[in-house]
């Protein structure tokens, strides 16, 4: 993999056992260069775990990862990559403005440069009144918000962030928006994994759901709305099983509930035609009602309900 193919991330069957037990069953990925992109999946589907493996923090079972044009884990590809882990933890006794001074440090970032950095960050994160308070009287939201600054301190090409918003209020959810829009503007490319669906609808261009550790589909959502499934609500009589049969070859997840029929269409340009047959075969129809499909209603139909994410 090199720049010109234009990909942050690629894998091929990345799969990760622990004993007996399946982690990732067969990750198949590629995530372009500076998009934002969502991972999607509920609990247990080893999204974690292949964060971990694209990280070089845990090694695959079989199949390869590549990270910015090197095999996952290639050292010096590291130090383009920004991390914010889901369960962190950070030592209580440094203040705010220490501890991104030891992970500038970690990162070989000169200390001139730090200085400059440093300060640029906390005010980015809103934290610069609380530079020299130390860590263990930070509330779960201020850790959230350092955690986030370190993650971008190295100015990186591609950053993880895993569950970046938990413990925020909306107004720090609206920050986390912003700062991965500006990460977006400058190149960057971000690997985003959140259980809040309606900011993952709001945030990222492209997403893919995954279970067991496998990819079951990847969709765009902000660069192409009009690819987004359209769900049409119908009150209708006379709909018989014939009827619903017909409707297949214009849309799926076709159900009917009494006088309530509803099916999801690629794109509401269909719709004319569907009127069409519907009355021409005798269907009364009294009223029609186009819904773009949520975000978490195509999570729900991909995935299932097994549980949250």
């Amino acid at each position: 993999m090199s720049h010109r193919d234009g990909l942050a991330i690629r894998t091929r069957a990345l799969r990760k056992t622990f004993a007996d037990k399946v982690a990732v069953a067969g990750l198949t990925l590629e995530v372009p260069r500076g998009e934002v992109f969502g991972f999607l999946g509920p609990n247990g589907a080893g999204k974690s775990t292949s964060i971990k493996m694209l990280l070089g923090l845990v090694g695959p079972t079989a199949g390869e990862a590549e990270v910015l044009g090197h095999p996952a884990g290639h050292v010096e590809t590291r130090r383009k990559i920004g991390f914010l882990p889901e369960h962190f933890q950070f030592y209580g006794w440094l203040t705010a403005y220490e501890l991104l001074e030891v992970h500038g440090h970690l990162y070989g970032m000169s200390r001139a440069r730090l200085r400059d950095r440093i300060p640029a960050l906390l005010d980015v994160v809103g934290l610069s009144a609380h530079r020299d308070k130390r860590l263990h009287s930070f509330s779960k939201g201020m850790l959230q918000r350092i955690g986030l600054a370190q993650a971008l301190l190295n100015d990186p090409e591609l950053v993880f962030l895993d569950e970046p918003t938990s413990g925020l209020d909306p107004i720090g959810r609206r920050l986390v928006r912003d700062i991965i829009k500006v990460q977006r503007e400058r190149g960057a490319t971000v690997f985003l994994n959140s259980h809040l669906l309606s900011e993952v609808e709001i945030t990222c261009d492209r997403v893919a759901f995954i279970k067991r550790g496998e990819v079951l589909q990847t969709r765009l959502v902000q660069a192409s709305p009009e690819l987004e499934t359209t769900t049409v609500m119908m009150r209708a009589k006379k709909v018989g099983a014939e009827i619903l049969s017909g409707l297949a070859r214009w849309g799926t997840s076709i159900r009917l509930d009494g006088d309530r029929l509803s099916f999801a269409v690629a794109s509401t340009d269909v719709l004319p035609e569907v009127m069409r047959y519907l009355t021409s075969h005798g269907v009364d129809v009294y009223e029609v009602v186009p819904q773009r499909q949520s975000l978490e209603e195509s999570f729900l139909q991909i995935v299932g309900d097994e549980g949250g994410l």
